[in-house]
């Protein structure tokens, strides 16, 4: 049997802890990662406890009578021990059930964190979705990532753009010049689909400040101009592009395609397993967005699958 306690900010400690050592779990569940938007979402994350120790968390928040792995988040879904089982996984399933019914909510929409992201096996949520939860998979989005010790060859129109970024004398660098970024970065979205970053330049900055190991700014420069760029957000085993953007000046001598050429190769060098270049689905209707995933194939990018789960009570 199983406890099952909502999240307090009096739990902070202990639920960063568990995330620290769980085998699914990365820094974007730490509670000074998932906090900074609070005021956005009604947080409803939920603790379960087996005999008195830790044995699970549920990153979530509720809209009316759904409840949401976390909305603000990536990828979610049940953060477990390494220790977890199927068995008692699927009861932790069956009791977080009737506990849901008995808070009147009448519907669950759960994200599962993918494998690349995992340092063992971490599938019992998966079984237990099926076997208890009968859910039905609502979307799939599809990443692009390449294995690291295996690397497949940049196609030859990336490859051309890397030759222009080294005949235009191109430099990467880590850099801490958020602001200079993020005007790139906002003038690129504006201008080509009237759009804004998720993160606004002051959480940015204060997330890179909490996280300063997992989340970097790389920049593509010609001389101490900025014509790219891409934030990386890094956990144990995964690379990820969280943003990639250029200028028109920075296209037109192939600054992404120079950048990472450059970094692929560096966090290869120190043993990070995967870089993921993220999703490639239209917001507006899940259709894959062809011509965004062509690039990221180009580096050598293949499938990797973002699942979203339902089911109701």
């Amino acid at each position: 049997m199983f406890q099952i306690l909502p999240y307090t900010p009096e739990k902070a400690d202990e639920w960063n802890r568990f995330v620290a050592q769980s085998k699914n779990g990365t820094f974007l569940f730490d509670r000074r990662y998932m906090d900074y938007h609070s005021h956005r979402f009604v947080d409803h994350s939920l603790m379960f406890y087996s005999d008195r120790t830790l044995y699970a968390l549920m990153p979530a928040n509720i809209v009316g009578d759904t409840l949401y792995s976390h909305r603000g988040l990536t990828y979610g879904g049940l953060i477990m021990s390494r220790d977890s089982r199927a068995a008692a996984v699927r009861s932790l399933f069956r009791q977080l059930n009737d506990h849901l019914r008995s808070s009147a909510v009448r519907s669950v929409v759960y994200k599962h964190v993918p494998h690349i992201y995992t340092s063992i096996p971490s599938d019992e949520d998966l079984f237990a979705l099926h076997n208890v939860c009968h859910a039905s998979l609502t979307s799939r989005d599809v990443a692009s990532v390449v294995v690291l010790s295996d690397p497949i060859p940049f196609t030859t129109l990336r490859r051309r753009g890397v030759s222009k970024g080294q005949r235009s004398q191109l430099q990467v660098e880590q850099s801490v010049d958020w602001a200079s970024f993020w005007t790139v970065l906002e003038e690129n979205l504006q201008r080509r689909h009237r759009a804004t970053p998720v993160h606004t330049l002051g959480e940015i900055t204060s997330l890179s400040a909490r996280f300063p190991e997992n989340i970097r700014l790389f920049v593509v420069k010609q001389n101490k101009a900025i014509l790219g760029g891409t934030v990386i957000y890094e956990t144990p085993l995964v690379a990820k592009t969280q943003y990639i953007s250029a200028t028109e000046e920075g296209r037109q001598c192939g600054a992404i395609d120079f950048l990472f050429a450059t970094l692929l190769p560096l966090y290869g060098r120190r043993g990070v397993r995967y870089f993921d270049f993220g999703t490639s689905n239209l917001v507006s209707t899940g259709d894959l967005n062809e011509s965004l995933i062509f690039q990221k194939e180009g580096f050598g990018g293949r499938a990797v699958c973002y699942d979203t789960y339902q089911w109701t009570l």
